[in-house]
């Protein structure tokens, strides 16, 4: 019997970690449980799921992704400044920190502050690894047929 290779329509269970080029981990599962999907759910950036395709349960693989099969390289237009009239009287803003919107769809929105003075704040509403070249090191544990799981989960009513 042939494993299954991942690849649309299936459901992966399995550990990664996902390092800076300096080798700081942005997140790990590796000391956790692993993570379950189905590719094309939206869990994994399409890119990094394209990277997995054709390993099968029992596969270990390290890739290095360069920012365009990443995060993609961080857009100018994402940067924007906004009154500083429009924020709390009493809120502490500091370059770095992270804040919370809401885009045009009522969605929530996470915006870095990367300067601000009495006027006016920037916000960088890029991805925090826009840029970034990263290792990406996956174990797959499973890899199922996605509609099988999914009647399985349906006729057991979850």
């Amino acid at each position: 019997m042939t494993s299954l290779a991942i690849g649309p329509n299936c459901q992966v269970t399995m550990h990664f970690a996902l390092k800076l080029a300096d080798g700081a981990v942005v997140d790990s599962t590796f000391d956790k449980q692993p993570v379950t999907f189905v590719v094309g759910d939206g869990n994994l950036p399409e890119n990094f799921e394209q990277t997995i395709f054709g390993l099968q349960a029992g596969d270990y693989k390290e890739l290095v992704l360069t920012p365009e099969y990443a995060f993609g390289m961080p857009n100018p237009n994402n940067i924007q400044r906004i009154a500083r009239k429009s924020f709390a009287s009493d809120m502490e803003l500091s370059p770095g920190l992270v804040l919370s919107f809401a885009d045009a769809n009522k969605a929530e929105l996470p915006g870095v502050v990367k300067s601000f003075d009495d006027k006016m704040v920037e916000i960088d509403f890029n991805h925090p690894l826009a840029g970034q070249t990263l290792n990406f090191e996956v174990k797959v544990i499973a890899v199922e047929p996605a509609n099988e799981v999914n009647q399985v989960i349906d006729q057991e009513g979850r």
